[in-house]
């Protein structure tokens, strides 16, 4: 069963169609990558999955749920975890600091909140050092790494990432690639809008909405 599926859906923008009637789902414990030239719509249909964009028609289900009948705080902070391109971290705030803000946002509670956010922060490659640095002091990579721990601190299913190795070199990239691979093998909907080859291959499924926003 698919965790989240598309039927139908269209997005208008400036009385200009960025895509329309598409129909796509996605699974758990699988990777999936969108693709396509930029003004295709990618981040678009990224903010359309997370919540933080309505449909100009069609629906949006979330485990069979319609996700405009839902609370939207309660799927963007409950049910979907965001890792944007431009991090959106708290740069005032250590890692640390930012991982826990999010589960508090959340209302996820466990027995022993500060060991878990130092586990969280071990599993994507952050010492204790790190993870109690600021921001601003954490390289590109580093602070990718936060970022995708703040979108799992409160276990949502569907992880949503936008561009995530956009800004990084090589070694990195390949490094958080398999992060979020790791994610799927234990269970997590994966989703990527890319266009780094390196990340789409390693997809299990691949969207391309160049050949897929004027479907018919």
């Amino acid at each position: 069963m698919s965790v989240l599926k598309l039927e139908n859906i269209s997005f208008t923008y400036d009385k200009k169609p960025i895509f329309k009637n598409l129909n796509l789902q996605f699974e758990k414990g699988k990777v999936y990558a969108i693709v396509g030239k930029s003004g295709t719509g990618k981040t678009t249909l990224l903010s359309v999955l997370s919540g933080l964009a309505a449909p100009t028609s069609g629906n949006v289900y979330y485990k069979g749920q319609d996700v405009e009948k839902m609370n939207k705080y309660d799927f963007r902070s409950k049910y979907v975890g965001v890792v944007f391109q431009s991090f959106n971290l708290l740069t005032k705030f250590t890692a640390f600091e930012n991982v826990s803000l999010s589960m508090d946002i959340a209302n996820f509670n466990v027995n022993d909140k500060k060991q878990y956010v130092y586990d969280l922060l071990e599993s994507v490659g952050l010492d204790r050092e790190q993870a109690n640095s600021r921001i601003l002091k954490l390289s590109g990579g580093q602070q990718q790494r936060v970022a995708i721990a703040r979108a799992l601190s409160y276990q949502p299913e569907v992880i949503l990432a936008d561009e995530p190795t956009g800004n990084l070199d090589g070694e990195t990239e390949a490094e958080i690639i398999k992060i979020l691979r790791d994610l799927a093998n234990q269970g997590k909907c994966v989703i990527i809008v890319t266009h780094t080859p390196a990340v789409a291959k390693a997809a299990d499924h691949i969207y391309d909405l160049s050949k897929l926003k004027n479907a018919k």
